[in-house]
């Protein structure tokens, strides 16, 4: 059985678009999918499937949210390999000293063409542009980024934040 990882965009932020755990986990169920495992209230699953997933299947996701919860949220799809690969990857877990101030925002695809900010208009904040990717170290807290919006209207396929608690607390649920 395959791990898959999903992310699902801006659900349960306030109280916009609210989805309880046990409804998501409910939807994933009913696509057939196994070992459905939520992971705090950001949106977060880790779940099996018996085969590789659908070119389609972050669509189908979608629509399967959409039509149980009446939320519509972008969904990110990753193989448990491919999720584990890009946490590796991370480049400033030297730096990055608190797991709540450290973020990977996934992307469904990179910009061929990416313009990082300038470092030191950001710091003391750092940002690191990977393959599949954003790593942001950010001491003063996520509310208080210098990263400019501009840099993020870059990409043109949705892209989801989580920070590095996390990160970890998936990668222990892909590792049971």
């Amino acid at each position: 059985m395959a791990r898959y990882v999903a992310l699902l965009r801006g659900i349960n932020v306030g109280t916009a678009k609210a989805i309880s755990m046990a409804d998501l986990a409910e939807v994933f169920g009913g696509l057939g999918f196994s070992a459905v495992r939520t992971v705090l209230r950001s949106g977060n699953v880790v779940f099996s499937s018996s085969g590789p997933l659908a070119v389609d299947a972050a669509r189908s996701v979608e629509a399967a949210v959409l039509s149980s919860t009446g939320v519509q949220s972008s969904v990110l799809l990753l193989a448990g390999e491919d999720f584990a690969e890009i946490a590796e990857a991370n480049p400033l877990l030297a730096v990055a000293t608190d797991g709540s101030k450290s973020f990977v925002t996934f992307a469904s695809s990179m910009p061929d063409r990416l313009e990082a900010p300038d470092a030191a208009a950001i710091a003391p904040e750092l940002l690191a542009v990977g393959e599949r990717a954003i790593y942001q170290w950010m001491p003063k807290g996520s509310q208080q980024t210098r990263v400019p919006r501009s840099f993020w209207k870059q990409f043109d396929a949705p892209v989801t934040a989580r920070n590095w608690n996390t990160v970890t607390k998936l990668l222990d649920l892909l590792g049971e």
